[in-house]
């Protein structure tokens, strides 16, 4: 608590606004960020207790103003575990997100398409995930202040959130998959056999972030939305090898259908 309270008072003192939603910009997705107007930016480093985000296409800072008329605060980069960083690390944003107002959250990320039917620059709606990084952030004392002890998870994506993503899609007339994120721990991509158990256990998406996020937010309280950008199509389904370049191409070639169908969610929550 006394580390959330540090990084509250820092980051309230660098800006009047008081954010109500906060969003989590995934890889080659924080270009979210710049539409965000009366924008303060705070790179990590500075908030006392945030870690350093070290990989291409998270930008490395917190960025506060309004977007579409609302009061938000955005996570332009995240944090990974496989970057070495502690759980309670990768999630302390949130917990300061809750802190500082944040009722509702938007989780954003790059994922593998496990799914058949899924093409390299889809958008996916995440209705629920599967946790296969085998970890959870929430192991350990249980502070009551932050949370309860044993939280449910059975609606970890909020279905009001999610029908509200559905009718936004279908007036901007924007293709809107639905399905299951699989989360790893990455760094290294899976293998075609892995794909096919992810595959067999109803995962339509799999990537190396948001699942730590997500039980923490819902922990805390709040009411969660997740997107998936389908950066590649996951390993043994195509004969090509898998990159991060390749990510980073898909989301960059996206980019305008994302900040639409974000904007105007964000507007309307």
């Amino acid at each position: 608590m006394n580390a959330i309270e540090q990084a509250k008072s820092f980051i309230e003192a660098k800006t009047g606004i008081k954010p109500e939603i906060g969003l989590v910009l995934g890889s080659g997705l924080g270009v979210l960020a710049e539409e965000v107007e009366q924008a303060v930016a705070i790179p990590y480093e500075q908030i006392p207790h945030f870690t350093k985000s070290t990989v291409e296409g998270h930008k490395g800072q917190l960025v506060i103003g309004t977007l579409r008329g609302k009061a938000v605060v955005v996570m332009q980069g995240r944090f990974h575990y496989y970057e070495g960083h502690s759980l309670e690390a990768v999630t302390f944003p949130i917990r300061v997100m809750k802190a500082i107002g944040v009722s509702k959250i938007v989780v954003t990320n790059a994922a593998g398409g496990i799914n058949f039917d899924y093409r390299p620059g889809d958008l996916m709606l995440i209705a629920d995930h599967i946790n296969f990084t085998f970890r959870n952030p929430l192991i350990g004392p249980n502070d009551d202040s932050l949370g309860v002890r044993f939280p449910d998870m059975s609606e970890a994506y909020s279905k009001r959130l999610r029908a509200l993503a559905k009718e936004v899609a279908a007036e901007l007339k924007i293709p809107l998959r639905e399905g299951v994120y699989v989360g790893l721990l990455g760094p290294s991509y899976e293998t075609p056999a892995e794909i096919r158990m992810l595959r067999t256990l109803g995962g339509d998406a799999v990537g190396m972030s948001t699942v730590p996020e997500v039980i923490v937010a819902r922990h805390a309280g709040l009411e969660v939305l997740g997107i998936s950008c389908i950066s590649n199509v996951a390993a043994g389904i195509l004969e090509q090898p898998l990159s991060h370049e390749e990510v980073i191409e898909t989301t960059e070639r996206v980019k305008s259908t994302f900040l639409s169908l974000v904007q105007e969610i964000v507007g309307r929550m």
